[in-house]
């Protein structure tokens, strides 16, 4: 049940890029930390959907944390945004670049070793005083974004994209425990408000992301910031479990799935499609 999970969560999360995008893209950007950015987007029925459809991949990727380990459970939910790509190009006509489907083979094939590498359990105890230290590693993540706001071009899409990986990752340690208590018992538990302000914070700095430069840009370095820290975090500190000899493979797996999305972030969209091809992904996104 937790794998089915699983892979719903990462369509869920593919469908909410694509539809996230383009609301971010045709809202007007500020030259700074945009702090009711998302509530105009709240407007904003596309961008709407798109958020149904990660809050959707949230709860499943919640679901599958109770069991499966981190570094799985993040790979996974990376690979979206080659999801994106490849329902893009069967569903949209959207053209995909040689680079882009070598990207998503290797992602693939780094999953596969995951999964077989993957032992499920249930974490260990997080406790209240790491919680509210990730807490303030949130906080410092949204002061970081001020300065970073006011830069202009594609770098600023890539640092911010990374300050949410690290709001990302927050959450992604903190529900991991949270994930195998009682659902009735989470509402009391402090730790899951700092689950929602990890989201909140997060999801505001990637709509920033992904105003500023392309969608590829943005989410890589979020996917492999989050990727990296969860997996290191599940390893040393929740108790996440590796099948015995399984260690190779899960460095190696954890190497392909980050590789295939860094990859995927240096296709950019500069230049125009032939005639006798389909746009590429950014730019239909931007043409919406």
């Amino acid at each position: 049940m937790s794998y089915l999970a699983l892979i719903l969560s990462a369509l869920s999360y593919a469908i909410g890029i694509v539809a996230q995008t383009v609301a971010a893209r045709r809202a007007t950007m500020r030259d700074r930390l945009d702090v009711g950015l998302l509530a105009r987007l709240a407007s904003d029925r596309v961008y709407l959907l798109g958020f149904a459809a990660q809050v959707a991949g949230f709860v499943l990727a919640f679901l599958a944390r109770a069991t499966l380990p981190l570094y799985l459970v993040q790979a996974a939910s990376s690979s979206a945004v080659g999801i994106a790509a490849a329902i893009g190009a069967v569903l949209l006509g959207w053209r995909v670049r040689l680079t882009e489907l070598s990207a998503l083979i290797v992602m693939a094939l780094g999953l596969l070793a995951l999964v077989g590498a993957a032992q499920p359990s249930v974490a260990d105890p997080l406790p209240l005083g790491s919680g509210f230290a990730l807490l303030a590693v949130v906080v410092a993540s949204l002061a970081a974004a001020v300065p970073v706001s006011r830069m202009q071009g594609p770098r600023s899409a890539v640092l911010l994209g990374t300050l949410a990986g690290v709001d990302f990752a927050v959450l992604a340690i903190v529900s991991r425990p949270l994930a195998a208590e009682p659902l009735t018992d989470l509402p009391l538990n402090p730790l899951t408000w700092i689950v929602v302000a990890a989201a909140v914070v997060g999801q505001g700095l990637l709509a920033s992301a992904l105003q500023r430069g392309s969608t590829t840009a943005a989410m890589a370095s979020m996917d492999a910031t989050s990727v990296v820290l969860a997996a290191i975090a599940g390893l040393t500190v929740l108790g996440d479990h590796i099948v015995a000899g399984g260690l190779v493979w899960v460095v190696v797996g954890l190497s392909l799935v980050v590789g295939g999305v860094l990859a995927m972030a240096l296709v950019q969209p500069g230049t125009q499609a032939r005639e006798s091809e389909k746009a590429p992904i950014d730019e239909v996104v931007t043409q919406e």
